[in-house]
């Protein structure tokens, strides 16, 4: 496995590319950056604003938001920039007390706010599913953070909806991705938390039915395009740095994790949902990185870490058994989707990536003495 030699992103992460001196993708983006002209991006912003012709006297856009950091940015952003904003949440699948009380501060905020919850009855059948067939058990909330923002703006008329970051633009991904100004439907069935598997997929597991999937199901393009919908990214018209986000947000009555969280770096990232522990262990069981390593590699851009030093506390921070995950069990958050522990690991088992971690001369996986995998290289050899 090869790792960036700017910061430790690995090769093995999905669509990442590498360029002949072994620079990421997502250091190449950031570095071209410094190359953008932040006021033509503000003027293009309100050119496309003007063209949608927002009304001024009703909710004029849709803010997709979980309550994290980033969604209160953009909400606070957009109300400075004069837009109206409409705030969605699609219910997260096991919310923890910090993240309910960070979406009931955006409303404390002074913005109109739609909770969707989606069928919990279904949704936990599909963290289950999900987790049993990609390794992902959170598909579910990571799908309607996009479908549900798109039917209540077809309910509403409402013809602009504004997310924070191309998380391709942060992470890398492939180029086209990086350029596009505006969120099309092909950039959301590529990455807008299908991870490779389709609604169609699902119905054909005889398991659902058309009616259990309809919330994770995206509008006819012919719908989107008769009410002239657009899709846009924040990040992509002013400068975004998560960490400010951060302050913000905090300033306005954003509240972070008040421990360590697990196998995270910061600890005002992913503190909405309990399963967050789970969906990044399985990241690191599937391709050998995990949320730190993001996190860190996110500090080295930006000169706030040395590579040297972020490779040596990265070993410190992922990797680990998710036992439990912002003080709640593994065994209460799996109770919720009707998996035991052995049920769990034996899917661990079956979706660890042998060409990233140790085996013995028969195949097994290895462990340390603290049970946990074992890379093949933690670095370039």
């Amino acid at each position: 496995m090869q790792y960036c030699k700017k910061c430790i992103i690995p090769s093995s992460r999905p669509d990442q590319f590498f360029d002949e001196n072994g620079v990421c993708g997502a250091c190449i983006s950031y570095k071209k950056r410094e190359m953008i002209d932040w006021n033509e991006r503000e003027k293009k912003f309100f050119e496309i604003i003007n063209k949608i012709s927002i009304p001024k006297n009703k909710w004029n856009c849709i803010i997709p938001s979980s309550g994290g950091k980033d969604s209160t940015f953009q909400a606070l952003k957009c109300r400075e920039l004069g837009l109206n904003p409409l705030i969605v949440t699609a219910s997260t699948c096991d919310l923890s007390e910090v993240g309910r009380k960070n979406i009931e501060n955006l409303k404390q905020l002074g913005f109109d706010t739609i909770e969707f919850s989606t069928n919990l009855l279904v949704r936990g059948r599909l963290n289950k599913f999900c987790l049993n067939e990609i390794g992902d058990i959170s598909w579910p909330e990571h799908v309607a953070i996009f479908t549900i923002p798109f039917k209540i703006a077809l309910y509403f008329n409402i013809n602009l909806i504004i997310y924070g970051e191309n998380s391709q633009f942060e992470y890398g991904g492939p180029q086209h991705t990086l350029d596009n100004l505006i969120l099309d439907r092909k950039w959301l069935e590529e990455f807008g938390g299908m991870n490779g598997l389709r609604v169609s997929d699902i119905l054909l597991s005889d398991i659902f039915n058309d009616k259990d999937i309809e919330a994770y199901t995206y509008p006819a393009s012919e719908e989107i395009e008769k009410n002239k919908i657009t899709g846009i990214f924040l990040g992509q018209f002013f400068e975004w740095d998560s960490e400010k986000n951060y302050e913000i947000s905090k300033d306005n009555g954003f509240l972070p994790y008040e421990n360590q969280l697990e196998g995270c770096y910061f600890n005002f990232e992913k503190i909405d949902n309990h399963q967050h522990g789970i969906h990044d262990y399985f990241k690191f069981l599937k391709y050998g990185f995990g949320r730190a390593t993001d996190q860190l590699s996110y500090l080295i851009r930006r000169g706030k870490i040395s590579r040297f030093e972020a490779m040596q506390k990265v070993r410190d921070y992922e990797g680990k058994y998710p036992a439990s995950y912002m003080g709640k069990s593994l065994n209460d958050i799996l109770s919720n989707i009707d998996i035991n522990e052995k049920e769990f690991k034996k899917i661990c088992e079956r979706f660890t990536n042998k060409k990233i971690f140790k085996t013995d001369q028969s195949g097994n996986i290895t462990y340390d003495d603290d049970k946990n995998l074992i890379k093949i290289n933690y670095d370039n050899i």
